[in-house]
């Protein structure tokens, strides 16, 4: 659930809600992620309010957010609501997660769903040694954006040192760059998943996907997978708290 900024009613919430109950013909919502665009809009707290007694009537099953940061976490988290999880982006190259929100996640209960772990595909065999792409190569708006992420990083001779060491690893264990990638994300505190994109019928990669769950890094590959890292620049220190770059 996202919605814009403005005053938050009771009304608004209970019908966006029943909108969605009604689509997906259930009574009861699993999992409802809650998005909000400007922090300094306060409206969110009264629509997440509302969203808990939603949630005692059953109507909703579990409250969890999407790329809000960690202040406003614990801003959240001192009103007494409970949220379960925070739904932002987690990967090789983008470890802001890392610096307070994990920490703070394990301490309230909550857990992370980490999306934009292989990089819109960039993570990957496809990008190993190949020049750095430009332009039309850069086809879809996932391309793009993770593009940028990579230049903010490093740029992409650095990238290109990463995935060659993530191609060793994967050598090693017989399995594929974003296998790798995957499950050093899911090993990470905090990490309740990872979600992995596809296009049906285009790039499912649900085989491939399936053999990150017999794979297990050693102290070794995670040695060689920090020592590339230890070279980048701090996200944290150049975008912000997870989320702060669509704001």
């Amino acid at each position: 659930m996202g919605s814009r900024p403005g005053r938050m009613t009771d009304r608004f919430v209970r019908d966006a809600i029943g909108i969605s109950l009604s689509r997906m013909g259930v009574t009861c919502l699993d999992l409802l992620q809650f998005h909000w665009w400007d922090y300094f809009d306060h409206g969110y707290l009264d629509a997440l309010q509302y969203l808990t007694d939603l949630q005692e009537e059953g109507k909703i099953r579990h409250i969890a957010l999407t790329n809000f940061d960690t202040e406003r976490l614990h801003i959240i988290s001192n009103r007494g609501i409970r949220v379960i999880s925070n739904q932002v982006q987690y990967s090789l190259i983008d470890r802001r997660p890392e610096m307070r929100m994990a920490s703070f996640c394990r301490e309230q209960g909550m857990t992370l769903l980490a999306y934009g772990t292989l990089l819109g595909g960039l993570l990957s065999e496809r990008y190993l040694n190949r020049p750095e792409p430009r332009g039309s190569e850069l086809s879809t708006v996932s391309l793009q954006k993770y593009k940028n992420m990579i230049d903010t990083w490093g740029e992409w001779p650095l990238f290109q040192e990463l995935l060659t060491v993530l191609k060793q690893i994967a050598d090693k264990h017989r399995v594929s760059i974003p296998n790798i990638a995957v499950d050093y994300i899911l090993g990470r505190p905090a990490v309740a998943g990872v979600i992995v994109g596809t296009r049906l019928g285009i790039s499912e990669h649900m085989a491939d996907n399936s053999r990150v769950f017999g794979l297990k890094l050693d102290t070794a590959d995670a040695s060689a997978i920090e020592a590339v890292l230890a070279k980048s620049r701090d996200l944290m220190r150049a975008i912000g708290d997870c989320g702060d770059e669509y704001r």
